[in-house]
C-alpha cells in the first residue's frame, strides 16, 4: 500500500534522521550530493555545513534547493520526504550558534536511534579539510511532501 504522508509524519522523518541528499542546480545541470543535516524545529529549517567548493558556489548563485530524506527497510517498505526550500548562508555568530545546535542534535539522534556514543563531529559528519571555520547554512523550508509504502 502506498499513501501520502501527513505533515506531522513528514516532520517526524526529518527529525529522526540526519543524512539526506541535497539537490541543487549549477550551470543549468542538476546535482545531488549526500549531506549530514539537522532539522531545527524552532526555526523550521534544515542546518547544514560545508567547506568552500562547488556546492557552496552553486548555492550562492541559485538559492533554490531540495533535500530528500529516506527510511528504507526494503523495496516494499519505505518512507520518503522531499523538502523544497531556500539556502541562506549564516554570519559568523549565527553560524557558531547553529553549528552548536547541529552538533548536539545529531549526537542525540545517534545516541537515541543507533545506541552508540560519539564524542566529536568528525565521527558522524564529513571532515572539513581546512583551518577555516566551515560555511554553515540553513535551508528555509517552503514545502514538504512525503510518501510511504508498506508491505
Amino acid at each position: 500500500m502506498r499513501r501520502t504522508l501527513k505533515d506531522n509524519e513528514n516532520l517526524r522523518i526529518l527529525e529522526d534522521n540526519y543524512i539526506g541528499n541535497l539537490g541543487y542546480i549549477s550551470q543549468n545541470k542538476p546535482f545531488v550530493v549526500p549531506i549530514t543535516y539537522f532539522y531545527n524545529k524552532d526555526k523550521h529549517a534544515i542546518i547544514g555545513y560545508s567547506a568552500m567548493g562547488h556546492k557552496i558556489r552553486a548555492l550562492r548563485e541559485n538559492r533554490e534547493v531540495s533535500l530528500l530524506v529516506t527510511d528504507i527497510d526494503s523495496v516494499n517498505a519505505w518512507k520518503s520526504v522531499l523538502v523544497h526550500g531556500k539556502y541562506q548562508e549564516l554570519s559568523t555568530s549565527e553560524a557558531k550558534s547553529q553549528m552548536h545546535t547541529f552538533s548536539l542534535g545529531v549526537k542525540d539522534l545517534i545516541i537515541n536511534n543507533e545506541l552508540r556514543t560519539v564524542n566529536f563531529i568528525e565521527e558522524f559528519s564529513s571532515k572539513i579539510d581546512t583551518d577555516d571555520y566551515p560555511i554553515v547554512f540553513l535551508i528555509h523550508i517552503d514545502e514538504i511532501t512525503g510518501r510511504i509504502r508498506t508491505e
